[in-house]
């Protein structure tokens, strides 16, 4: 009977442990974020010209909030959440963007895989994630363009991370190697959001270090612009 019970406990940890695994498996990925905003986007009539989707963190997120006319005025669809990285989004790429038809899809990686926010930072994972997504969009015949990790010096939520700049330059020259070597175009955010010392966001477009305010979603909205005019013809 002890044993019975024994054998019975442990089935039920299992279980359970297996459920809660499972479930943290998809809440990582947010799929609801944007099920009923996709939802609406294939239900609707399709609109005159190039669907493009961004797919990215909160700094794609952020831009919708902070400069909704760019999206809205040129039928770009913002698909970042807040604390994501590759690991996240190479989950949800097919709800996110795939399914969504888009002509291009740009994709910005890389700021909170180096902050560790899906555990110990890894190059080389971070990258496989990132080629899969080109793989993947390729496969159904969908543009893409990457772009650089923007500056940052520091992570308020991750301060025992001193080296992210090291790590964000090592990081975008392989992105740019990718992108050369697939023959994608490449868009370097880093160049014309950098301060002066080389290792921080120019204070004109930040405010925490990190994510960039208005002034500074201009500057990559001009840079972005130019490269889907080229892309998309």
């Amino acid at each position: 009977m002890k044993k019975h019970f024994v054998m019975t406990l442990l089935f039920s940890v299992f279980f359970m442990t297996g459920q809660l695994m499972a479930q943290n498996l998809v809440d990582a990925a947010n799929f609801k974020k944007y099920a009923a905003g996709n939802e609406k986007i294939l239900s609707e009539e399709p609109v005159q010209g190039s669907r493009v989707v961004f797919l990215g963190n909160s700094i794609t997120e952020n831009w919708v909030s902070y400069h909704g006319e760019f999206f809205t005025q040129n039928n770009y669809i913002g698909r970042g959440i807040s604390g994501q990285t590759s690991y996240n989004f190479l989950l949800r790429f097919r709800e996110d963007v795939i399914d969504l038809n888009p002509d291009l899809v740009i994709i910005n990686v890389g700021t909170n895989d180096v902050a560790e926010n899906s555990g110990p930072y890894n190059e080389d994972i971070t990258m496989n994630n990132l080629m899969s997504m080109v793989e993947l969009a390729q496969v159904h015949n969908i543009k893409v363009i990457l772009t650089s990790v923007l500056p940052a010096a520091q992570f308020g939520w991750r301060k025992s991370i001193t080296d992210a700049p090291e790590k964000i330059i090592k990081l975008n020259s392989r992105i740019k190697q990718y992108a050369k070597d697939k023959k994608l175009r490449y868009v370097d955010y880093y160049k014309n959001m950098i301060s002066k010392d080389g290792r921080s966001m120019n204070a004109e477009y930040t405010k925490d270090g990190v994510h960039p305010t208005l002034e500074g979603y201009l500057i990559m909205e001009e840079m972005i612009q130019k490269a889907i005019e080229k892309e998309i013809k």
